[in-house]
């Protein structure tokens, strides 16, 4: 047999691009893992609150029999609620310092908090409406995070346009907090759904991009250090289109 130098460039091209392909789907899995594990943990730690006498401790309640007719923070769940926003600005803002065990123990600090901040939902919806939220908001993310992973569509102008959406939502969301229109708050709630789903979409195909650059760097601390990052944009897409579409499909206790 007589090997040709374009044969061997083509096979080794080949090779490469395989490399390339597996350690994309490692990497994307990584992702995941993390993030499920993220979601796994806050779901554990809101059970833990609301079902132990740490409820006490973050949440004054208002009982009627055995009924919770509403709670109010105390000064311990009012910290918690405004605490995740400290993490992901540490986290934003500390990307090139931190180390990459620095970043992972953010990161679950950052998905305990949020269990306790998110804790108040089992007090206001019943739990089989959570449930069933849930299981929704996982099935619209997890196709619409398909999608952006095998679309050939550039999503960047859409990444674009969520990002300004996304500062229009929260601004008329601060606005809402004073004037209580309900039915600005249902075109809030259905904006929200929209620009989180679009996002879980648009996010995994720049995701799916960055490895381009990321790949030199396999098996290096930078990689792992990455998946945290992108784990947390993730997670929390899902925790925002989860508490929007809870506005939707939750049922309120008082309803029963």
């Amino acid at each position: 047999m007589v090997f040709r130098p374009d044969s061997y460039n083509n096979t080794a091209n080949v090779n490469s691009q395989i490399a390339f392909d597996v350690g994309l789907r490692n990497y994307m899995l990584r992702i995941y893992n993390w993030m499920a594990s993220g979601l796994l943990l806050t779901a554990l730690v809101s059970y833990l609150v609301v079902n132990t006498s740490l409820g006490n401790i973050f949440y004054h309640k208002v009982v009627l029999g055995y009924r919770v007719l509403g709670v109010s923070p105390t000064l311990l769940g009012y910290m918690a609620i405004f605490l995740p926003l400290v993490f992901v600005l540490v986290m934003s803002f500390g990307v090139n310092r931190l180390s990459t065990q620095a970043a992972q123990t953010l990161f679950w600090l950052f998905c305990a908090v949020m269990g306790v901040s998110m804790a108040n939902i089992f007090y206001i919806y019943t739990g089989e409406s959570i449930v069933r939220t849930f299981v929704v908001t996982a099935g619209m993310f997890a196709g619409m995070s398909l999608w952006g992973y095998i679309t050939h569509k550039d999503l960047t102008g859409l990444s674009s346009f969520l990002a300004m959406g996304l500062f229009g939502l929260i601004l008329a969301m601060v606005v809402n907090l004073f004037f209580q229109n309900s039915q600005m708050g249902l075109i809030i709630n259905i904006i929200g759904v929209v620009i989180f789903t679009g996002l879980a979409a648009s996010d995994t195909q720049r995701i799916k991009l960055s490895y381009q650059n990321l790949y030199q760097y396999e098996g290096n601390e930078v990689v792992v250090k990455a998946s945290v990052y992108d784990a947390l944009t993730m997670y929390l897409n899902f925790i925002n289109l989860f508490q929007f579409m809870l506005q939707f499909m939750g049922i309120r206790q008082n309803d029963n």
